[in-house]
Formats: C-alpha cells, structure tokens, sequence
C-alpha cells in the first residue's frame, strides 16, 4: 500500500452499565469502556488511523503493533502512584486504568513509540518518569465554561518543540484541577500558564510531548499542530 496511514492507540476510561443513560437495568453490573471521540477526530484529521485501547488488553500484545500512542484526558492519578496521601480534594480515582496506562508507558519506552499526551496524559507521563502533582489546582479547573473556551495564555520557551509547533505563546481551555509540582526525569516544561503552572512538557531525547489543555475541544481540532506532530512523527516508523 502507497503512503499507509500510522496506527494511533488511545487510552480510555472504564465505566459500569449504571452511569450509561438509556442502559438496561439489568445490566448496571457490566462494564463498558469509553473514551472521547474528539480525540480520535484530532487523530484522523491529521492523517492517523485512532486504535482504542481497551483496558483489559495486554499491553505488550499491542503497543509493538502500533506507530503511536494518544495517552487522553480523565479522573485523578492515585497519589499512592507518586509517593502522596490523598488529600481531601482528589476527586475520583481509577486505579484499573492507573495500572493499564503505567504498564502501557512500559511498552511504549521499550519500543520508542512517540506519544502525545493530554491533560491526564500529561500527568501519567510525568508521574511515569518519577514525578508528582498538586492534587488540586482550582484556579485552572474553569469548568463552568464551554469545553472550547479559551481562558488563559500559555508561553512557550524559545528554542522548545512547542514554540517551533505554536509559536510563542497560544489561548486555551482549562478543565484540570490537578497539575506538575515536580518534573519527572527527562523532561523539560517547556509552556507555563500566567502563573507559571506547566501546561507543556517535551522529553530530552525521546518522541514525547504533552500539553495540560485540550486541543481536541477547540475549534481548531482538526489543524491542531500536537496531533500533526504524533502523526507525522508516528509515520516516520512506516
């Protein structure tokens, strides 16, 4: 096949038959997993094909498989994953997709796949390479708004991946409450918010990037330079 499009993994989230609308009642008990077609989108408009993730998959069957991996958005990190108490703001917590998504980042390092991450993903990324986070950021949580609002200013370091994909600084959207306090090993934060959170991260010598905010939710989608990075660097392994 002439120019095959790359294979993107995205992770996702699992929920039980009670929380799906319009479900049977019958079967509250059973499990589904989801994740947002928004981000599939952003992959397909930049040329890759999105493979879901499901969490009872065995990552080692599937990762070599795969050109790239979309680590999405979602509930909170275990703080017991970066050495931490809860506190009493953490909100809900999914230790499955905890141990899926670190065992899955196992692979992805093995087999040097690039990967993206979002808000979520930014985390795991950073809790992966021996960082931690502040369980609660409520300033940046703007979660009254429509998903595509932008609220604040991201500033990028000049020379960074980030300036050479958005230039020098860029508005965006802000659902998180949780956020980096300390930087995992290998990577530099290369965009800060107005109150110098991090909001992008770059690795030093690997092919992975992550952003706090989400530019699957915004009207740029589908021209968003974080998902032409993942494909054109996932279409490199082709």
């Amino acid at each position: 096949m002439d120019n095959p499009k790359p294979l993107i993994g995205i992770t996702g989230r699992r929920r039980t038959g009670d929380k799906l609308r319009g479900s049977l009642e019958v079967m509250n008990h059973l499990c589904f997993d989801v994740y947002w077609v928004d981000y599939a989108e952003g992959i397909i408009a930049a040329g890759g094909i999105p493979v879901f993730l499901p969490l009872s998959l065995e990552p080692s069957e599937i990762i070599p498989r795969l050109d790239g991996i979309l680590m999405s958005g979602g509930a909170d990190i275990d703080p017991v994953r970066y050495g931490a108490d809860p506190e009493p703001e953490l909100q809900s917590i999914e230790p499955v997709r905890d141990d899926f998504e670190l065992n899955v980042l196992d692979k992805v390092y093995e087999n040097e796949l690039p990967v993206a991450g979002i808000c979520r993903g930014l985390q795991i990324l950073n809790v992966y390479a021996g960082g931690t986070l502040f369980q609660d950021v409520p300033p940046h949580a703007a979660r009254k708004e429509p998903p595509s609002s932008r609220v604040h200013e991201v500033t990028f370091d000049d020379g960074s991946l980030f300036s050479d994909l958005y230039g020098s600084s860029i508005e965006v959207n802000s659902l998180h409450h949780q956020s980096i306090d300390r930087l995992g090993s290998g990577f530099l934060a290369t965009g800060l918010s107005d109150d110098q959170g991090i909001e992008a991260i770059e690795h030093i010598d690997r092919p992975i990037i992550a952003v706090q905010w989400h530019p699957e939710m915004l009207d740029t989608r589908d021209s968003d330079p974080l998902f032409q990075w993942l494909v054109q660097r996932s279409s490199e392994r082709l």
